[in-house]
């Protein structure tokens, strides 16, 4: 029996060293089909994703991997287009905003397979020449889509082009309603007293939005003034956007402001794009649906995916050769192709395993 025992062990033994052989043999093949270059990593872009993606798509643990970011980014998606949602709807219930906006369908892009070379260039076939006399672009679609990086090459290749944000928007009504709280002499912000309708209504008046020239502005541009004599204001935001606007006195009370404002701010982009549209220049609007579909221009794109599985893909790629990079350490420029692709692999096995 002991020995028969021992026999059983054994080759219980040897079963394991043997899977364990197997599974370091498969590790390595794995590293091997992966083909990505040291320089090609450092890049960390979109040229990089898709490599990463290409490489590793057959991968059980990349498959199951895409499926969960998929759904992860979907969810978030989701959740945040409700709480727009909701922001919106506010605005209508006050007549801030009109329910149905009537300003047009959005074009839908499929960009399943195709380089953002080829959905810039089919965006901007779609203009059919009205960036030659400036005009507003908005683009919609699920996060993974590759919104920022078509809004860069379209920055790059539409003439006197800009990205506009409503971001220093939001941070001059939040810097307004903040010093009105500190005028009224209130213990803190007080969202209830300071963003009533009259005092948002109030509010916008203070802000302009405009094409300026020295003294007002060091360089011809265009700009909000931030004035009020009241509350003791008169700045230009690009002269306090890294300053005043960071501090914590505007930082901390911005999401309260903004949920309660979309609608205020939706309607000073429509009067800030048609502005800069009226000078000429191509104004890119990246955002919700929710919210841009209030933008009033004929010129709409929705970024769509055929395969909803290729925005988890992305995700996880993104994830991935971020790791790999870091694992690689200050060796990354000279690692070796099986070593950089040997990173991928065992990061791919460490984050599916989370």
């Amino acid at each position: 029996k002991n020995r028969s025992l021992l026999v059983n062990l054994t080759i219980g033994a040897a079963a394991v060293a043997l899977g364990l052989v197997v599974y370091q043999q498969k590790k390595k093949a794995d590293a091997r089909k992966v083909s990505v270059s040291a320089a090609l990593l450092q890049q960390q872009d979109s040229k990089t994703s898709q490599a990463v993606l290409e490489a590793l798509k057959h991968s059980a643990d990349f498959r199951k991997l895409s499926k969960s970011e998929m759904e992860d980014t979907i969810s978030r998606d989701q959740l945040d287009d409700e709480k727009l949602a909701a922001g919106i709807k506010l605005a209508v219930d006050r007549g801030v905003l009109t329910a149905n906006p009537g300003n047009g369908a959005y074009k839908p892009i499929d960009v399943y397979g195709k380089s953002v070379e080829q959905v810039t260039d089919e965006i901007i076939g779609e203009l059919k020449g009205a960036e030659k006399t400036g005009c507003v672009v908005v683009l919609v679609g699920l996060s993974g889509t590759g919104k920022g990086t078509t809004m860069a090459r379209l920055a790059k290749m539409l003439p006197n082009a800009t990205t506009w944000s409503n971001g220093n928007v939001f941070r001059s009504l939040t810097l307004l309603a903040a010093t009105w709280c500190e005028k009224a002499g209130l213990d803190g912000f007080d969202e209830a007293k300071a963003l009533t309708a009259a005092n948002l209504k109030n509010f916008m008046t203070m802000l302009t939005f405009d094409f300026y020239s020295p003294p007002l502005s060091s360089t011809p541009k265009f700009d909000i003034r931030i004035q009020s004599k009241d509350l003791g204001i008169d700045s230009m935001v690009s002269d306090i956007q890294n300053t005043t606007l960071k501090g914590p006195k505007v930082g901390k009370n911005i999401p309260l402001v903004a949920n309660k404002t979309q609608g205020e701010v939706v309607n000073f982009v429509n009067i800030a794009t048609g502005k800069m549209s009226a000078k000429g220049m191509n104004v890119l609007i990246e955002g919700r649906e929710a919210t841009v579909d209030h933008i009033a221009t004929p010129h709409r794109f929705a970024l769509t995916l055929s395969d909803p599985i290729i925005i988890g893909q992305r995700r996880a790629s993104q994830r991935i050769m971020a790791a790999a990079l870091k694992a690689l350490g200050d060796s990354a420029a000279a690692a070796t192709p099986l070593e950089v692709n040997a990173a991928l692999v065992s990061e791919l096995e460490k984050i599916a395993a989370e």
